[in-house]
């Protein structure tokens, strides 16, 4: 097996783009893409660009009428079908969405096939994490759900117990529903409640469909405004335990930059040095426990110049075993290219100023009074004891 870690990238990726006026602006993966460089991190991976997916990839997980409607819209924007999801205010239709899709999809594929295939230990796709893309419909600025498509290719090659960890801001509701009657697969998604936001799905309750697969789903219904110390306090309550249970072959994470306290459509009030501290901590478990086999995703984060560039090369540098430390200062080239194209300032370093970040253990006692613990123990409430774990 290589000990180096693939960087999947393809410049085509950057045309996945829903208009000047859509939240998700392509110049995230371009300023991302160019601060692994300004790092030098690009000498750490080996930078591979996958085929796309082809249509027999994609029905893994799409419906054939789905994967037709997408097609008919790429080629003619305006005859999209918005039965589908598509050309709606959060997914309209742009000419050659079909084929930046399955090309981001391919690269979660990819990595799934190199990781598997022990040509890579690690592999990032930045690109992909899109998770709200449901089998028969776009959602949530997602058209193909490279997430739940790199795993189904995973389960296709022979692997028996895969985890995904999703720790967006958002549910990971296209993943969960893709495996929701899979015990093969283990989704564990940490999000704002969904009480308060976008999917409002992802109730501690949703635990899988009945049956063998009872107990494979896990959700973390965070409240609104929760912090560093809470959302680390969450995730270190919750997935390691399941994780050393399950003891996963490979383990694919979802690392959506919109828990920041910048990102605009949310309410969470994560630092970067929280997600930081997250992306470590996913690295870690996926030695523990799967052989170091581990496919890292990107997916929302809407803070595109201040926030999700640094988040997201805190997790290319942590793959590739080179992390940049967080009081790292900024490439002076890398902040003038932002400039040059955003006309934004931006930021000196790759911290927020909180590192360390420090949270209470949740085996040093929790109140059952406190918002953020009442989460916590509705999650393993609901899930611990269906897989024979102590609540």
């Amino acid at each position: 097996m290589s000990g180096r870690a693939q960087l999947m990238w393809d410049e085509a990726v950057t045309g996945y783009d829903f208009g000047p006026d859509h939240p998700m602006d392509p110049v995230r993966l371009a300023l991302t893409r160019r601060l692994v460089d300004a790092f030098g991190l690009d000498k750490d991976v080996d930078v591979v660009s996958a085929k796309p997916a082809g249509e027999s990839t994609l029905r893994l997980v799409h419906r054939e009428d789905y994967i037709e409607a997408v097609k008919a819209a790429s080629a003619d924007p305006e005859a999209a079908d918005t039965a589908y999801g598509l050309g709606t205010a959060d997914d309209p239709a742009f000419a050659g969405m079909h084929e930046v899709s399955a090309l981001i999809a391919g690269q979660s594929v990819g990595a799934a096939e190199a990781v598997w295939r022990g040509e890579a230990l690690h592999a990032v796709n930045f690109a992909g994490g899109l998770h709200h893309a449901m089998p028969g419909g776009a959602s949530g600025f997602c058209i193909y759900n490279d997430a739940s498509l790199a795993i189904a290719r995973l389960l296709e090659l022979g692997a028996e117990r895969v985890a995904y960890v999703d720790v967006d801001v958002h549910h990971g509701d296209g993943v969960q529903a893709a495996f929701w009657e899979d015990p093969r697969v283990l989704t564990i998604s940490l999000h704002e409640h969904p009480r308060t936001l976008f999917p409002q799905t992802g109730w501690p309750e949703e635990t899988g469909a009945q049956g063998p697969a009872e107990g494979s789903a896990v959700n973390v219904a965070l409240p609104a405004g929760t912090g560093d110390a809470g959302w680390l306090r969450a995730f270190h309550a919750v997935v390691p335990e399941l994780i050393a249970d399950f003891r996963p072959q490979v383990l694919v994470t979802q690392h959506g930059a919109d828990t920041h306290f910048e990102d605009p459509l949310a309410h969470l009030a994560v630092s970067l040095d929280a997600q930081r501290a997250v992306q470590v901590a996913c690295h870690d478990l996926a030695h523990e426990y799967a052989e170091g086999k581990w496919i890292a995703l990107g997916g929302g984060g809407y803070a595109v110049v201040e926030v999700v560039p640094r988040s997201w090369t805190h997790l290319v540098a942590i793959a590739a075993g080179r992390a940049v430390e967080p009081t790292a200062v900024i490439p002076e080239s890398w902040r003038q290219e932002v400039f040059a194209r955003t006309r934004q300032l931006a930021p000196a370093r790759m911290t927020d100023g909180r590192w360390p970040v420090a949270y209470a253990d949740w085996e040093s006692g929790y109140d059952p009074a406190d918002r953020l613990d009442q989460a916590v123990i509705a999650a393993r409430k609901a899930v611990f004891p269906l897989r024979g774990l102590l609540a």
